[in-house]
This record gives structure tokens, C-alpha cells and sequence, in this order.
């Protein structure tokens, strides 16, 4: 709903600036028409406005520069040249252009000066319209002759989503933040009702089991398409679509009659879930300059990673109910989805700059008949096919190619091993040792989500930080802040994860109280959400326009080595128990604390190696 109205403001915004600078171009080519003078009759009697106000397109009470055509002089008019059509015009007593119907046969001279006339035009138009680049095209974007690449009038364009309202930004960032929490919600609810699925289904809890580990598998699997789809045709597109079939395949989860339908259906439901995780960084990016993004993605994250901590929340009261079945935990989540995917449809206006554009570029091939205006996604001669397919294979090549890629995907696997198989190991820590109901082992959670919203203290000390750094830099020359000023989050935080581990490990005894434990998982979701925050906003800014298939890379990755892990998570806290398990955790994490430290000080080097990260 918000896009199409957004269309529609582009062309009454496209019109009034063609309204404006037509005049200007026409007085580049007749110097001797004052600017103040129309440079086309407005006369509405002799023109037919075919344009259907019902459908958005507003009548500027100028005809468009190929309105008009004479079928008898048809050859004469029409042009090739870089995919222009010129009308013939006719010079008015006051030495302005009108288009006309029909010409004088046999006054081939005539047409041909006008034919001119109307290039030139054409072509000052382009240069005289704020924001367009008038350039040649090379040999690469297919064909030759001169290109309009169409752009923002400048950098207060009030069509540029970062120049919205500060609430209409606002709003289309809790919306994203919503889309984050309830696909993360659904990827955990299910494990809370593993004991009562599984005696339904008549299978072990380890079976059971992978009802959550295939979900994260297929969230990592979606990831890879989610983000080269929403570089192609735009974010709001792929939210409404997916969230759509995410739904579809909630509901067939639900309905279930065993558990290999379940099982298929919770992959294929993940797999279409996966869109906000990869592309909620570059929706972020459209609505926020890089400073204002200090605030504004700690509230994304802070949202996303919530979900799958009331996951279990919620679904601990659903298992242990004799009131309803297990299944409402996926009822649930649907009705909640729902409500999201309402405020998407109706509230979630496209950010996407590439697409805005293009949405403008065919305006003004609409309102001047001139096909020289193109967005810069549409120069190049590609098929959708072709350049989908290219976004495609581009996080594999990230993967295996970028150390910044290995080294941050690592990590958050490590991060979100831990995060997941608690969902599972919580019955152990929590449950056993202290006797906990399945409700009241669902609570526990509670402390890792405290645990994320304490980082976000953070937040106004980064900003200050960054804002006085940003202030030096412009001082010596410079325009912006380097992307390892991201990291400070996770230096923070990186030391908390294995120290909340072992805490946790090492005191986890009936003797000793609860309240150890869950400190400790507080501490771990401090420390979780540091790293992540840094690890988005770092891939973000050292990848720039191939940030979303770099997400795409780290959230295949991470995703899939989770889901895997959560199928063995109940025999590793069988066989090794709780202290083993949580030790073993810790020192993975711990070997990995000196990443964030290591790019803060050689990321500059590292970046200045790589093929697509900024150096």
C-alpha cells in the first residue's frame, strides 16, 4: 500500500521538477526565448492528456515529447539514435515549440531542422534537470551514444529516504524490528514443546528435536536468495512475499499428521523466514546515515535477537498447558506474524534506493518520450536472470575469499551455537539442577534478554565517540568514519561470553543458587548482542553495495552450523553434563575474543586486500 502511494508522490514530484527545468532547457537552445516564457503550449485543446488520473498519473499540462505522431511522415519522425523518438514540433508566432499532428509534405528541410531542434532539446533537458548525469555509455552497459543516469536532485531531496521524517524512519524501522522478532520467535517455539511433540508424534526428543535444528538450517539456506532478490526488485517485495509464505508453511506445520511432514514443512517455512536477518542491515542503511545508524541498529538487533528468547517464553507455558495442545505454539506465531505482515502491507514504505529511482527514470521517460533517462541498475544490458544469478553466486565467493567474512561468520557461529543449543540445554541447567517447571525453564530466558538490552548502555557513549572522531577526520580531510569505529561494541562485549560460560559451568550446582546462573546467562546476552551489532554494522560498512550478499555469506554459515548443533545439543548435555558442556563452550568463545581487537587495529590493511570490501 505504502508503495504504491510512493509511486505515485515520485510522479507528482518527477512533474514538478519537468515543469520547472523545461523552460531552462529550452532557453539553452533558444537563447533568445526569455526563461519565463512557456517552452511548450500548454494549450490543452490542442493536446489529448491520455494519462488516467485514477491511476496515479498526473497531467502536468505538457505533452510529452512523443505524444503526437503523423502516420504519413512516420519514417521522418522516428529515430534510433540511443532509443530516442523525436515528434515533430512547429514554431509558434512567438518562436515557441508546439507539438502538432501533421506536417507540410514536401518541406523535408523544414522537419529536419525541427527533428534537430527537438534533439537538442532533449538533450538540454537532460543536463538541465537537477540531478541527472548525462554521460556516454561504454562498451560494458550495452550499446553507445549518451545515457540520462537519473539520481536525487541533491543531497535534501526530499524523495531520498534518509531525508523522510525522523518518525516515518522511526516507524519503518520498528516495522523491520518487528519482522526480526517474529521470524526469531518462530525459530524457537517449537523446542519448548519438544517433550509433548514427541510423544504425539511417537518419536525420541532427539528426533524431535530437528524441528527446530531444520528451521535454522533452512533460515541459513534462504538467507542465500533473500538478499540478491531484494538488490534486484527491491525490499518491500521480498518482505511481503516471504513473510506471506513463511506463513503458509506455519500453518501446514501446525497441521502436521507426523513428523516428517513437520519437519519438511518447518525447513520450507525457515527458508522463506530468512529475509528480514539478511535484509533488515541494507533497509537500515537506506534510512539512516552512518552516524544516525549509532542509534538506530542496536534497536533492529536488540528487537531480532529478542525473538528467540520469548520463543521459549511462551512455549513453556504452551507445553506444560493441559488447556490447549502443543500446536498453539505455531498458532501463535502465526497470529502474530499476521499482525506484522499487516503493518508491512499497509505502514512499510520501499527504501530501496535503486528501485526509487528507477521508479523516477520511468517517469520521466514517461512525461518526455526521451528513453535516454535510465536508474543505474537499468544501463547495463542484463536479464533479471542474469544479474539475480550474479548476486546468487556472489556470498559463495565471499565465503571462501574474504577473511573479514571467515573470521566474523566464525565467530557468530560460536555465539549462536551456544544461544541455540540452550534451547534445548535449559531443561539441564534449569530444570534438573533446580527443579524448574517447563514454564517457569521458559523464564529463565528472561535473563539472556535483559542481558540485551544492558548493551545498549552503549549506544549514547558510541555515539559521542563517533561523533567527536567524525569531527578530527573532516578536520584533516577526510568524510567519514572508518568501519572499524563498529567494533567498539564488540570489544566490549567479546570477554563477557566466555566468562559467562564458565560462570555458569562452574557454579551450576543445586548448592548453590539459581540466581548464579541466570547472572550469568544476563552477562551472555550482553556480550551476544556487542558482537553482533559489531559484526553487522562492520560487514555494512566495509561492503557497502555488497553488504546484503556478505550477510547473506555470515547468515548461511552461522545458521546451518546452529541448526546442527541443536540435534546434538540433548546428548552433549546427556553424555558430558552441564559443567563440561558449558566449559567446552566457553573456551571457543574465549579463542575467539581477540577477533574484534585484531580488525580494530588491522582491518584498514586487511580491507586494503580485498576485492570487495572498502578499502
Amino acid at each position: 500500500m505504502q508503495s504504491i502511494l510512493q509511486h505515485r508522490r515520485f510522479l507528482k514530484h518527477v512533474t514538478r521538477q519537468y515543469e520547472r527545468d523545461l523552460a531552462k532547457a529550452e532557453a539553452l537552445v533558444n537563447p533568445g526565448t526569455p526563461d519565463s516564457s512557456p517552452p511548450i503550449s500548454t494549450d490543452t485543446s490542442d493536446h489529448v492528456d491520455t494519462r488516467d488520473p485514477e491511476k496515479g498519473e498526473q497531467s502536468s499540462g505538457i505533452p510529452p515529447l512523443d505524444t503526437q505522431h503523423d502516420p504519413e511522415h512516420h519514417g521522418q519522425e522516428k529515430r534510433e539514435e540511443d532509443g530516442l523518438r523525436f515528434a515533430p514540433l512547429q514554431a509558434t508566432p512567438t518562436g515557441r515549440l508546439a507539438s502538432q499532428g501533421g506536417g507540410a509534405p514536401g518541406d523535408m528541410s523544414r522537419t529536419s531542422t525541427v527533428l534537430l531542434q527537438r534533439k537538442s532539446i532533449g538533450t538540454a533537458l537532460g543536463t538541465t534537470l537537477t540531478g541527472i548525469n548525462v554521460r556516454d555509455r561504454s562498451t560494458i552497459e550495452g550499446g553507445d551514444g549518451q545515457v540520462f543516469v537519473v539520481g536525487y536532485e541533491g543531497e535534501d531531496d526530499i524523495m531520498n529516504p534518509h531525508n523522510w521524517s525522523f518518525y516515518t524512519r522511526l516507524g519503518a524501522t520498528i516495522n523491520i524490528g518487528f519482522i526480526g522478532w517474529i521470524v526469531g520467535f518462530a525459530s524457537s517455539i517449537d523446542s519448548a514443546v519438544l517433550t509433548q511433540a514427541a510423544a504425539e508424534f511417537g518419536v525420541s526428543e532427539v528426533a524431535e528435536s530437528l524441528a527446530t535444528g531444520i528451521f535454522l538450517i533452512g533460515f541459513g539456506v534462504g538467507a542465500l536468495f533473500a538478499g540478491p532478490f531484494s538488490e534486484t526488485i527491491g525490499r518491500n517485495p521480498v518482505y511481503i512475499a516471504t513473510l506471506s509464505l513463511y506463513m503458509i508453511f506455519t500453518v501446514a506445520s501446525a497441521l502436521s499428521p507426523n513428523i516428517g511432514a513437520q519437519i519438511a514443512f518447518r525447513f520450507i517455512a525457515g527458508c522463506f523466514a530468512a529475509t528480514p536477518i539478511v535484509c533488515a542491515g541494507g533497509s537500515i542503511s537506506d534510512l539512516w546515515d552512518p552516524m544516525e545508524r549509532v542509534y538506530a541498529f542496536p534497536g533492529f538487533a536488540t528487537a531480532a535477537i529478542l525473538g528467540p528468547t520469548f520463543g521459549p517464553i511462551v512455549g513453556g507455558f504452551v507445553g506444560q498447558s493441559s488447556l490447549v495442545s502443543w500446536r498453539w505454539g505455531d498458532w501463535i506465531t502465526l497470529i502474530i506474524s499476521g499482525l506484522v505482515l499487516s503493518l508491512v502491507i499497509f505502514f512499510q514504505p520501499e527504501t530501496y534506493a535503486a528501485v526509487l529511482l528507477k521508479w523516477k527514470a520511468a517517469h520521466l521517460r514517461q512525461l518526455t518520450g526521451d528513453h535516454r533517462y535510465k536508474a543505474e541498475i537499468e544501463i547495463r544490458d542484463e536479464s533479471f536472470k542474469k544479474r539475480l544469478s550474479t548476486a546468487l553466486y556472489r556470498p559463495f565467493v565471499l565465503t571462501f575469499s574474504e577473511p573479514i567474512i571467515i573470521l566474523i561468520a566464525l565467530y557468530l557461529t560460536v555465539i549462536y551455537i551456544i544461544l541455540f543449543t540452550f534451547l534445548n540445554g535449559y531443561t539441564f541447567v534449569f530444570m534438573e539442577t533446580y527443579g524448574f517447571s517447563q514454564g517457569i525453564t521458559g523464564l529463565s530466558f528472561i535473563g539472556i534478554a535483559i542481558g540485551l538490552c544492558l548493551s545498549l548502555l552503549h549506544v549514547p557513549m558510541i555515539y559521542k565517540w563517533a561523533k567527536a572522531d567524525l569531527v578530527k577526520i573532516k578536520e584533516q580531510g577526510g568524510t567519514r568514519l572508518p568501519p572499524e569505529f563498529r567494533l567498539w561494541f564488540a570489544m566490549f562485549g567479546a570477554p563477557a561470553i566466555p566468562i559467562s560460560m564458565f560462570w555458569m559451568g562452574w557454579t551450576n550446582y543445586a548448592w548453590i543458587s539459581c540466581w548464579s546462573s541466570l547472572g550469568a546467562s544476563v552477562l551472555f546476552g550482553y556480550g551476544f548482542l556487542c558482537v553482533f551489532i559489531s559484526s553487522y554494522q562492520y560487514i555494512i560498512d566495509s561492503y557497502e553495495e555488497y553488504s546484503a550478499s556478505a550477510l547473506a555469506s555470515v547468515t548461511f554459515i552461522r545458521y546451518v552450523a546452529a541448526g546442527g548443533m541443536v540435534e546434538v545439543a540433548l546428548p552433549f548435555y546427556e553424555n558430558l553434563g552441564v559443567h563440561w558442556t558449558l566449559t567446552i563452550m566457553g573456551a571457543l568463545s574465549a579463542l575467539l575474543v581477540p577477533v574484534p581487537y585484531l580488525f580494530y587495529h588491522f582491518g584498514k590493511q586487511i580491507r586494503g586486500h580485498s576485492s570487495y570490501a572498502k578499502g
